[in-house]
């Protein structure tokens, strides 16, 4: 069960951001009043979180005057700190950055300011974005709402935490490594990775890269799917980019599912530790959402070579892009960063070719598998979020972690796979620290794992309302 809560937070903050936007629409409420609520919470609870790093209070005024009662319609939302807005500080977490203006806006933003939406302020995440604990040199570290002695999970753990507290309705986050599914587990709100193209591009220098993608958050199944509609379409700056569904994927969540199928698979086969009190959490959980139209079966197809396949392609990537930033910009990299990036540098075309074709390999196993089931369940992570001052943990389960991101092997398959993903909440730890659940869907398979989890979300029947910030002492340390 969900502990109590509390929110103290303007009622219109305490909305669903498809409630927020139908009012928008019936010209029941305008934006302004969006805005100014938001202000007003962020105002509230950032001392305690440190979520919003940036606020564009003046530049989110201005655009309520003008908003319009379509798509979004006028609707407040966060933006990642990764990613460019005009006139905007956006610091990439870097000390390097920290006064960086940017002229033009991702465009993604672009996308979204023109379907309604209207930017609150940047989100916090770890320099440039690497690492599941969200701090950096410039803002400091970003607590999470359930305990703010825990940490609040990364990259988009900034985003995670502004939806969680209320800030914002909708909140923009990318996902390489669980960037999206990690915050989102550890702050009980839903974070999406969809397939490449679906919602934008990835990195404007890499057009064609697949592995960090941009996606939506929210804290329901309903709401992400509203702000995936909006990100959706072609545009050729993305070269990788694809048309919008012809039935909005709003519309497609919200029908009868039909016949479902889960395979679940609580360790990946052995792939990766799980602490017991994550594992008790997704196991009730699989029992509740069972019924005639929805079996769990344990399954989980053999996944060979996954590890050394999805460390060859994050390291790239990282060599590729914050390896490739000036010398003024690399000499303030934290140790963990300059790690990956050196492990980049390190490979040879064999490990690439290698690494291409072990995708390939498990793209089709995968493909093959969930022929047989709607989605593959497992963990988000294997275990909930630790202290606030910890990098990463140590060991899971007693086994000991090799590096900053061996405890967030769950995360590897859908980005080595290029399978949409998302972390969905499934319930509570006996300390009270919200729990993931996270679905794989099909290649494309965008609308029916919506439509799946709107049927868990529905049958898991968990408050979707935002909370007051819940600090060391009155979490019971």
């Amino acid at each position: 069960m969900r502990p109590d809560t509390s929110f103290s937070g303007p009622d219109l903050c305490a909305l669903s951001a498809t409630e927020a936007v139908g009012l928008l629409r019936r010209g029941e409420v305008s934006a302004t009043e969006l805005v100014e609520a938001s202000l007003t919470r962020i105002a509230q609870v950032e001392p305690s979180v440190n979520a919003t790093v940036t606020i564009c209070a003046d530049r989110a005024r201005e655009a309520a005057l003008s908003a319009k009662g379509t798509d979004l319609g006028g609707l407040p939302i966060g933006i990642k700190d990764l990613t460019p807005v005009a006139g905007v500080l956006t610091t990439m977490g870097t000390k390097a950055l920290k006064r960086n203006y940017p002229l033009a806006s991702d465009p993604l933003v672009l996308r979204l300011e023109e379907r309604g939406a209207i930017v609150m302020g940047k989100t916090n995440t770890p320099e440039m974005g690497a690492g599941g604990n969200t701090f950096n040199a410039v803002f400091g570290m970003t607590r999470n709402p359930w305990d703010t002695a825990r940490n609040a999970g990364g990259s988009s753990g900034g985003a995670a935490v502004s939806l969680a507290t209320g800030e914002v309705w909708l909140s923009h986050g990318s996902d390489l490594a669980g960037s999206l599914r990690t915050p989102a587990s550890f702050c009980g709100v839903v974070g999406f990775r969809p397939s490449p193209g679906v919602a934008g591009g990835g990195s404007a220098a890499m057009g064609f890269a697949n592995e960090g993608l941009q996606g939506p958050m929210a804290r329901n199944v309903a709401d992400c799917t509203l702000f995936l509609d909006a990100m959706a379409g072609f545009d050729p700056v993305w070269p990788l980019s694809m048309p919008a569904p012809a039935t909005p994927y709003a519309t497609v969540a919200a029908q009868d599912p039909g016949r479902i199928r889960v395979a679940f698979a609580p360790d990946l086969g052995g792939f990766a530790p799980v602490e017991g009190d994550i594992a008790q959490v997704l196991s009730d959980a699989m029992t509740r959402v069972q019924g005639p139209d929805c079996t769990v079966e344990d399954a989980c197809p053999a996944l060979p070579d996954l590890e050394r396949t999805y460390r060859a392609l994050r390291a790239f990537y990282w060599a590729a892009l914050p390896g490739r930033a000036p010398d003024f910009v690399q000499e303030f990299y934290k140790p963990t960063l300059a790690q990956n990036i050196a492990e980049g540098r390190a490979l040879c075309a064999e490990d690439i070719v290698n690494a291409q074709l072990s995708r390939s390999a498990l793209y089709d196993r995968m493909r093959r598998f969930l022929t047989d089931f709607d989605v593959l369940a497992c963990p988000v992570t294997g275990i909930g979020p630790g202290p606030v001052e910890e990098e990463f943990p140590r060991s899971v389960a007693g086994v000991p972690t090799g590096d900053y991101i061996d405890w967030l092997r769950f995360s590897f398959l859908a980005t080595t796979t290029t399978l949409p993903s998302m972390s969905l909440p499934a319930g509570f730890t006996p300390d009270g620290l919200p729990v993931g659940l996270q679905l794989i869907g099909r290649p494309r398979g965008e609308a029916r794992l919506l439509q799946v989890a709107q049927h868990i979300e529905t049958a898991l029947a968990l408050p979707t309302t935002p909370i007051d910030p819940i600090t060391r002492s009155s979490a019971g340390h």
